[in-house]
């Protein structure tokens, strides 16, 4: 097991048993690796031991990542053939419209390009990684057929099985996206192009740019409104008295969905005051839910608190540390 891949699975230990502690099942929380800083090298890495989700902070060194990596994903190993027997993807199609959404779209298309599955690929040759959850299985499929509208078309992965071994190797679905950092007007159409999630809307004026920016042909844009919990006037983020405001304006834009609240309050080595940080976001999403705004999320948690989060109640725990070292110095 490489160094990352058993760091990885060190968080995913950590996550099940805090979620376990809180009476909670594990399945309850996603784990977004936060790559930022780290190379695409990093990234396919973990990818390759069943990490899907990534999140990053500076927008052209993601760009840079999210195109060398394009073509990842979508991709199993058969238990009973050689390399000539794994998907493949087709070259993209000269004079493609929509050049910009290559690193979204690719892995989509040529999955169902490649229709069914060829002779060699038996049923039950599939052999997942046991990390990769069920609900993960689910979004990736679900972003297929949403993308073309049609579910016939598309090949579907087996769901992992409880305690499966993958000795070829794990389904590898497609990497998943997350802006995390803090948002600039002029940034907003390649976010809304090149992401499935942003973290940290924190004014309608951003939500608005990228509810325009957003291409007709991919599905919503998922959203969070970031709050500023502890106050902290260098932090981004709303005051906790604004974020009801906010997200009544937010839900009514098309071509973005609101999912939920994102934190990321002071450090600091008491639990009791991390525990009092998250439990406040939660309460503000029990709050905008009981006044008519459906939210399912909330984007709170580091390598450091992650626990205290998952306890009051967090969805998205956002890891960097933990699962790729110690930070390189910014890559642009």
């Amino acid at each position: 097991m490489t160094t990352i891949a058993a760091r990885l699975q060190a968080v995913h230990n950590r996550i099940d048993a805090a979620a376990l502690a809180a009476g909670r099942s594990p399945a309850d929380v996603r784990l977004i690796a936060v790559s930022k800083t780290f190379s695409a090298a990093a990234i396919a890495e973990a990818h390759s031991a069943g990490q899907l989700a990534f999140g990053e902070n500076y927008l052209q060194e993601a760009l840079g990542k999210i195109a060398a990596l394009s073509d990842r994903g979508l991709e199993w190993h058969v238990a009973h053939g050689s390399a000539s027997s794994v998907a493949r993807p087709e070259a993209p199609r000269s004079g493609a419209s929509s050049p910009q959404a290559g690193p979204l779209l690719l892995p989509l298309e040529w999955h169902v390009a490649n229709g069914q599955r060829g002779s060699e690929q038996r049923e039950g040759d599939v052999r997942p990684s046991a990390r990769v959850r069920q609900r993960d299985v689910d979004g990736a499929r679900e972003a297929v057929e949403l993308a073309h509208g049609s579910a016939s078309s598309v090949a579907r992965p087996e769901a992992p099985r409880s305690g499966a071994s993958s000795p070829e190797g794990p389904l590898l679905l497609p990497l998943e996206w997350h802006f995390i950092g803090p948002i600039q007007s002029n940034k907003t159409r390649q976010i809304a192009e090149q992401f499935h999630w942003v973290h940290a809307v924190d004014r309608l004026k951003i939500a608005e740019r990228l509810s325009i920016a957003r291409p007709a042909y991919l599905p919503p844009l998922e959203i969070c409104i970031q709050v500023n919990v502890s106050g902290e006037e260098s932090k981004s983020g709303v005051r906790p008295d604004e974020v009801f405001a906010l997200a009544q304006d937010a839900c009514r834009l098309p071509g973005i969905r609101l999912r939920g609240l994102m934190a990321v309050p002071e450090p600091t080595p008491d639990t009791g005051l991390q525990r009092a940080r998250f439990r406040q976001v939660r309460e503000l999403k029990d709050e905008i839910v009981s006044r008519g705004i459906p939210l399912d999320t909330l984007s709170m948690g580091m390598s450091d608190d992650l626990e205290s989060a998952i306890a009051e109640g967090a969805t998205l725990v956002r890891v960097g540390r933990a699962i790729f070292g110690e930070r390189p110095p910014h890559l642009v």
